[in-house]
């Protein structure tokens, strides 16, 4: 359907997927049952850390962006009084 939609031919698809499957980035589920679900839990599981990580990530990001901002407002006394 999608390939309709864009009026893109099927050997582009498959062509596409091929070339993906050489550099790793796709990867095809057994065809056993069992095993698409084992695999399926596997790669969940490591999505789910790896979101983990960069929640963490941009939470500490958040954090020294706070601080700077924070440092950035405040009035320093010194300088106040050497420039009078």
């Amino acid at each position: 359907m999608v390939v309709r939609c864009h009026e893109t031919s099927k050997n582009t698809i498959y062509n596409w997927i091929k070339a993906n499957r050489k550099k790793g980035s796709t990867k095809s589920f057994p065809r056993d049952k069992e095993k698409q679900y084992q695999e399926i839990i596997k790669r969940l599981e490591k999505v789910s850390t790896e979101n983990d990580m960069l929640k963490k990530l941009l939470a500490e990001k958040e954090l020294k962006l706070a601080i700077l901002r924070d440092l950035r407002d405040m009035v320093n006394p010194q300088l106040l009084t050497k420039s009078q």
